[in-house]
C-alpha cells in the first residue's frame, strides 16, 4: 500500500502522532513506497487569498512546496495526516496547509483520484481535543472526495511519548493492529461512502444550475462529470 504521511508538527522521537503513525505505518506499507511531509518546514507558508488556485492551481504562489505533496498523494493508496491537540484544534500549520487546498473542495475543483483513495487521521492529546481537531482534518478530506476515512484519537496523558504510560502504549498497539487490519481489508477495493457520493451530487447540481465560477464550470464539464461520468 503506497502511503502519504503528513505529520503536523516536525518533532519525530517524542512526538506521540509521530510514534502512532510510524506504527500504522509498520502494519500498512508491507514494503511500500511511504513517502513524508513535515509541517511547517515542506509547507511553511500562509495562504495569501489570492485567489490563483481558483482559476489556476499551479499558479499558486507556494506551488513550489505544494507539488511535490500533491504528487505523492497522487500515487498514494491511503493518506495519514497526524494532528496533535493545539487548544482544541489542529495547529496553526496544519490548518494553512489545508487552506492552500480549498480550491480542491468539492464546491470547486474536487481531484478525481480522492473518490478512490483511504484518509487515516491521528490526533493525540495530554488531555482533551482529539475529537474537535480530528473534525477539523475530517472536514477538509470530506470535501475533498476521500473514498473511506478512519480517525484514530487518544488521550495519552503525557506531555511526550517517553511519558506515555506503558499500559497505554499496549492499548494504542492493539487498538493500531485493529485498526490497521479493517484499512488492509478495505484494500484497493474502495468505495466512497454515501456522504461522500451525496455531497458529490448536490455539488454536481450546483455546477448545473448556478455556475458561481466559471472555472469550477469548466472543469466539472472537462471531468464529464455534468454528464454520465463519476470520479469513482
Amino acid at each position: 500500500m503506497k502511503i502519504t504521511v503528513i505529520y503536523g508538527t516536525q518533532r519525530k522521537a517524542k512526538s506521540s502522532t509521530y510514534n502512532i503513525a510510524q506504527q500504522f505505518i509498520r502494519h500498512l506499507s508491507m514494503g511500500d513506497t511511504v513517502m513524508e511531509f513535515f509541517l511547517p518546514k515542506d509547507m511553511p507558508n500562509f495562504c495569501r487569498g489570492c485567489w490563483q488556485c481558483f482559476t489556476d492551481y499551479t499558479k499558486c504562489p507556494d506551488f513550489e512546496y505544494l507539488k511535490p505533496i500533491i504528487d505523492a498523494m497522487k500515487e498514494s493508496d491511503l493518506l495519514i495526516f497526524t494532528a496533535p491537540v493545539y487548544v482544541y484544534h489542529v495547529p496553526g500549520q496544519v490548518k494553512a496547509f489545508l487552506d492552500h487546498f480549498g480550491y480542491r473542495w468539492m464546491p470547486h475543483q474536487p481531484s478525481g483520484d480522492m473518490f478512490k483513495k483511504q484518509a487515516l487521521l491521528i490526533s493525540t492529546a495530554a488531555g482533551a481535543g482529539t475529537k474537535s481537531t480530528r473534525k477539523d482534518l475530517k472536514d477538509s478530506m470530506t470535501f475533498w472526495g476521500v473514498a473511506r476515512i478512519h480517525t484514530f484519537g487518544k488521550n495519552i496523558r503525557a506531555a511526550d511519548w517517553d511519558g506515555v504510560n506503558e499500559k497505554i502504549k499496549l492499548q494504542i498497539q492493539t487498538e493500531v493492529e485493529k485498526r490497521a487490519e479493517k484499512i488492509k481489508a478495505i484494500g484497493s477495493n474502495v468505495k466512497p461512502s454515501l456522504k461522500v457520493r451525496g455531497l458529490f451530487y448536490v455539488m454536481r447540481a450546483m455546477q448545473k444550475r448556478f455556475q458561481y465560477n466559471p472555472a469550477d464550470v469548466a472543469y466539472w464539464e472537462k471531468q464529464g462529470w455534468l454528464e454520465k461520468a463519476r470520479p469513482w
